[in-house]
């Protein structure tokens, strides 16, 4: 009798033939691209380095598309939005010590956001592993140790034919929800010796799904069927889920109003009549999330930009469905189920019968809104909404748009229409600078179909200025919108308001227009009032451009400190 896992799929003649005969030439870094070419990957990002050469030597024999960054850091930014954009795990290429450790911030955000980074250093070689101070270049005492505490898993390979395992158990563990960042070191010596180990020719690979304890879906389907005010908190796992389709489906049969998260922005249609949108730093809607006799969260943990920097106090029952364990009931009590939200929604559809219904959940929601549009009037803060109007009316309804940690991204997290699933992304997980431009290259990379948009401000501008001439050397369609207002805008509001008078936020900066051009983009100075004309015809064209505009901005006034 045969069994399922006795069956052994048996090589093909011509695989045969490789195998026993192949080409010459071919060192450690032939097979790294090899695994990375059988496991489906056709670009990767990075920069070179003295011990990755051989890796990089490789690249000039495969097919893969390589997209070469000047900073590692940025390297790993887009290669987090190529990520997000595609949901394949998106391979980055670094070298030893100061080039590894550069990227540590983008891989930061990665696991924050959840972004499949599958990274793959060289090390020093193989004799200087383990601890000693032999005095390798680039050497750290454990480098792998630098990035434990960061990506989701760390692979340390010492021999050649650990390679392709180690690199396909990496990319599993990328691709395994919650996604997100993973590790590969390999040392120099591994990666320029001659390999005698065959062309690697296959790396299918199998995530393991997370589907919710049927259990747990019951009870969870009996609280929603019984509730009267029920309502939803949608975050960036809906998103990564592809499962944006079945929260309206399960929202629209219980009539719940759906807010969604910074991380989670399209997860739910802006102008749906139960759609709260994002406003979740503001008072009226806490309130209204606190007044859910049940409140299903899907896919956050409820962190600090979630909770209205944690003064949410729910009264009723909370049902959490979260993929990532540690996220799971973190901050509030919930009945806790760990899965992944597209299986969990799918679930929920299936169990859920005969709910309640609010009749009155759409004019409860437009009373919510027409109170946040009024504090927000209040304020008198025409300026930035009509900026924000203008970015909207020229960003074609599906290009993905990249934000920065900047005063016209903290607008866009509550007030911005993302126009669909999966376009609107920023660097609310970790909170980084510099994010935007290198992300939205990463983004153009992913989709050469669409126009990429890119919005900075002055001082995270300064931190990518170098991406220009990588733009500009692949061709990449990215708009890079500068909102330019001579330093750190919202250190310069913080400080303001907390001790008078801001320290350290003003900056010298150069002519952007000049500057863009100095590297073949072209640039244009706009204003608020052209703002929404020359964005649209700088997106409208191919290839990079830069649009800057000279304005000051100012936050809206925050509602969890009283």
């Amino acid at each position: 009798m045969t069994h399922d896992h006795d069956l052994v799929l048996r090589p093909t003649a011509a695989q045969t033939e490789a195998a026993l005969n192949p080409p010459p030439g071919r060192n450690g870094g032939d097979l790294v691209v090899e695994t990375l070419a059988g496991l489906g990957a056709t670009t990767v990002f990075g920069l070179p380095g003295q011990h990755a050469l051989g890796m990089f030597d490789a690249l000039r024999r495969s097919d893969l598309r390589y997209v070469g960054l000047r900073v590692e850091n940025n390297a790993g930014f887009a290669a987090d939005a190529y990520g997000r954009i595609t949901g394949e795990a998106a391979p980055l290429l670094l070298s030893t010590g100061p080039g590894a450790l550069t990227s540590l911030a983008a891989l930061q955000e990665a696991r924050a956001a959840s972004a499949p980074v599958l990274a793959i250093s060289s090390q020093v070689p193989t004799a200087g592993l383990g601890g000693g101070r032999h005095g390798y270049l680039h050497e750290l005492p454990d480098q792998a140790a630098s990035f434990r505490g960061v990506v989701k898993s760390v692979h340390t390979v010492r021999t050649q034919s650990q390679i392709p395992s180690a690199i396909a158990e990496a990319w599993t563990s990328a691709l395994t929800v919650p996604h997100g960042p993973v590790w590969v070191e390999i040392p120099q010596d591994v990666l320029l010796a001659g390999t005698p180990i065959p062309v690697v020719t296959g790396g299918d690979t199998f995530p393991e799904e997370l589907p919710p304890r049927p259990e747990l879906t019951a009870v969870a389907a009996d609280l929603l069927a019984r509730a009267e005010r029920p309502a939803i908190v949608a975050g960036g796992g809906v998103v990564r889920a592809d499962a944006s389709k079945k929260l309206r489906q399960l929202a629209e049969r219980l009539r719940a109003p759906v807010v969604t998260t910074f991380g989670g922005k399209g997860a739910f249609p802006w102008t749906h009549p139960l759609s709260l949108q994002s406003w979740l730093e503001d008072r009226h809607t806490t309130d209204f999330l606190e007044d859910a006799d049940v409140l299903l969260v899907i896919g956050s943990g409820l962190g600090e930009l979630s909770s209205n920097y944690h003064t949410f106090k729910p009264r009723g029952r909370v049902i959490q469905i979260e993929a990532d364990l540690g996220k799971l009931e973190s901050n509030h009590p919930a009945l806790g189920i760990h899965a992944d939200a597209r299986l969990a929604l799918q679930a929920l559809l299936e169990t859920v019968e005969e709910p309640r219904t609010d009749p009155t959940a759409p004019e409860r929601v437009r009373e919510v809104l027409d109170r946040v549009r009024a504090r927000i009037a209040s304020q008198e803060l025409t300026l930035e909404q009509d900026v924000l109007a203008a970015v909207r009316k020229a960003l074609p309804s599906r290009a993905p748009s990249f934000w920065d940690m900047t005063i016209l991204a903290y607008w866009a997290w509550s007030a911005f229409d993302p126009g669909a699933p999966n376009t609107m992304h920023s660097a609310q997980g970790a909170g980084g600078l510099g994010y935007a431009f290198p992300a939205a290259l990463g983004a153009a990379a992913a989709d050469p179909t669409q126009p990429v948009l890119a919005v900075s401000g002055d001082g995270g501008a300064l931190y990518s200025v170098a991406e220009l001439a990588t733009a500009r050397q692949y061709d990449l369609n990215v708009t890079w919108l500068i909102v330019d207002d001579g330093g750190y805008g919202i250190l310069r509001e913080y400080m303001t308001d907390a001790f008078g008078e801001p320290t350290a936020t003003e900056l010298t900066r150069p002519d952007y227009v000049a500057l863009a051009e100095s590297f073949g983009v072209p640039g244009v100075r706009t204003s608020p009032e052209t703002l929404a004309a020359d964005l649209a015809k700088a997106l409208a064209a191919p290839g990079p451009s830069v649009v800057v505009l000279p304005a000051v901005l100012r936050m809206f006034a925050p509602t969890h400190s009283g």
